[in-house]
């Protein structure tokens, strides 16, 4: 534009300098025609600076009091649990120097409004739902950051939940369930047999040490021990008698009341059944071991469920022993185990001596 203006002025400066000439040569008729020329080139030349100027006010205007119109993609990811969003917003500012600054601001939200999972799968939307890992609801993370220059957040994915799946008969690890016997007097839920404060066992029933149960117990202890752990069978099967002897000995050094909530009465220990195994230290001392904490979170993948836990000494009748696990099978173990529940709670039975 400004080297248009300059040539409009070298052009006036010529017609001048053919004015002033012909002045002197006293040709009035040139003289008029070329001083119009030169008006009109003038008039050209003063509308050309007047729009240059009304035209770099009107950008400067512009840049100080219009708002900015931000800029938005967005990004959505999909799937049947959890739907994430990600926004990225880039906003670009004209200062009054004519520099510009650009600002973006990422934005993640998570969309929880899915259909809720089935219990067992351990999904929930929008409200709670037991999962398999014993846990329940939908956690999703969000982030929010922004400031001038680049600035941004990632965005974080709802965990997946953990799935918990019983192994199928084809499985290394899978578990049978034990043999189940007609003798007169026994109870069984499910298939499982009940020996427990409320429900006894006949003093001439002795199973021994079922054949399964042990097997299980040999693969237990075998990926224990690949894992640096050292778990070995301490007690398993006793009989009618032998426990009626353990049981009087407590009674005799710590008084009834006090035996009952730690040594079964004979015909109701769970170790008559045959199904039950103590490892290590049977005491307070391998409570919170590497050996017990990794017994009580594994055991159920081989069958075994943590009979007397932690806190349930009221449902259960006994305190809690984080060496006794009680053989049922990895059909039941697994939906046991998930279930955070304890054998009474999960059948619905009570154990108190009547």
């Amino acid at each position: 534009m400004f080297v248009k203006i300059k040539k409009y002025m070298t052009s006036c400066d010529t017609v001048t300098s053919e004015y002033d000439y012909l002045i002197e040569g006293n040709t009035s008729k040139k003289k008029r025609r070329i001083k119009m020329k030169r008006n009109i080139i003038i008039a050209a030349a003063l509308a050309a600076v007047l729009s240059c100027t009304a035209c770099g006010k009107d950008i400067v205007g512009k840049s100080d009091e219009s708002p900015l119109t931000p800029a938005t993609t967005a990004a959505s990811t999909e799937s049947p649990e959890t739907t994430t969003t990600a926004k990225a917003t880039t906003a670009v500012t004209t200062t009054a120097d004519g520099e510009s600054e650009e600002t973006t601001t990422t934005e993640t939200a998570a969309n929880t409004d899915t259909p809720a999972a089935s219990a067992d799968q351990g999904s929930a939307a929008g409200g709670s739902g037991q999962s398999n890992s014993g846990s329940s609801g939908n956690t999703a993370g969000s982030g929010n950051a922004g400031g001038s220059g680049n600035s941004g957040s990632t965005a974080q994915e709802a965990a997946p939940a953990n799935r918990d799946y019983a192994p199928s008969p084809e499985d290394y690890n899978y578990g049978p369930a034990p043999a189940q016997y007609s003798n007169d007097g026994l109870t069984y839920i499910q298939g499982v047999l009940i020996a427990n404060k409320s429900y006894s066992l006949p003093a001439d029933f002795n199973p021994g040490l079922d054949p399964t149960c042990q097997s299980q117990f040999n693969k237990l202890q075998s990926d224990a021990a690949a894992q640096g752990l050292n778990i070995w069978l301490s007690s398993g099967f006793r009989s009618y008698d032998y426990q009626n002897q353990i049981y009087n000995n407590y009674v005799a050094r710590d008084g009834q009341a006090a035996a009952d909530t730690y040594s079964a009465r004979p015909g109701y220990s769970e170790h008559q059944s045959g199904l039950a195994i103590d490892v290590n230290q049977i005491d307070d001392s391998f409570i919170g071991t590497p050996e017990a904490i990794w017994l009580e979170n594994h055991c159920h993948e081989y069958g075994f469920i943590l009979r007397y836990p932690q806190g349930k000494q009221d449902i259960t009748g006994y305190k809690y022993e984080s060496w006794h696990i009680r053989y049922v099978g990895t059909d039941m173990s697994y939906p046991i185990h998930d279930s955070g529940l304890t054998l009474e709670e999960y059948f619905g039975i009570d154990s108190y001596y009547h």
